[in-house]
């Protein structure tokens, strides 16, 4: 069986390292099938430091527990609650800022243990790289420089390992739109798709690797 090379990006390493109770499954499962050797996953190091900011604007507790924290205070004065599951509920909430906040403190140690993670390929910018996003600059794709960025790494990435092993088949999981050969409605970009043809990247929109149905060849 040839050997399968997965790519992903930014939004791949905020949904595989969010707070637990967030964390999407199917990313996670990436990970595993790599440690387990039945994939590789290769990565662009510039998503690694670009992932933290989002997260914690995404994954803050506060707006979610003060939002609760207000209905308690209703609710109380409606004597639709007791005292008891007041306090109950409070301290299910203080335990879940807790908790939530000490992942977020820890993220950048989180997410750099990706470099020693076996099948896991966190691969730099190198000068080919570079020099690829100078040039996709000039193909009116419409990118913002770190989508153009991570989409150059990521085609030559896929060139140097079709160089050294050709029969191996290459995906890309990417649920950016921008990065996507379609639009919102589903109709291909043809500029973009062209990349991903010429490349050999089988683009899908999601991690678990169904969504679009793989083409035939």
């Amino acid at each position: 069986m040839p050997a399968q090379h997965v790519f992903v990006e930014t939004n791949w390493v905020v949904d595989c390292f969010a707070p637990a109770h967030l964390r999407v499954p199917a990313a996670f499962e990436l990970l595993m099938k790599a440690n387990a050797g039945e994939i590789e996953l290769h990565i662009p190091g510039i998503c690694l430091s670009e992932a933290p900011k989002p997260m914690r604007t995404k994954f803050q507790p506060r707006r979610h527990a003060d939002a609760i924290r207000a209905y308690l205070r209703k609710a109380r004065e409606e004597d639709k609650l007791t005292t008891e599951t007041d306090l109950a509920v409070r301290q299910t909430l203080d335990r879940y800022e807790e908790d939530v906040l000490r992942h977020l403190e820890r993220l950048e140690e989180s997410i750099a243990t990706l470099r020693k993670e076996n099948g896991v390929d966190v691969f730099s910018l190198s000068e080919p790289m570079l020099e690829r996003g100078l040039s996709l600059g000039l193909e009116r794709l419409e990118l913002k420089p770190f989508d153009n960025a991570v989409l150059a790494a990521i085609l030559v990435r896929a060139a140097e390992i079709k160089k050294g092993a050709p029969a191996s088949e290459l995906y890309f999981c990417e649920l950016d739109t921008d990065l996507q050969p379609w639009d919102s409605n589903g109709n291909i970009k043809p500029p973009l798709a062209k990349l991903y043809d010429d490349a050999r990247i089988c683009v899908y929109g999601d991690f678990s690797m169904t969504s679009p149905q793989r083409p035939d060849g």
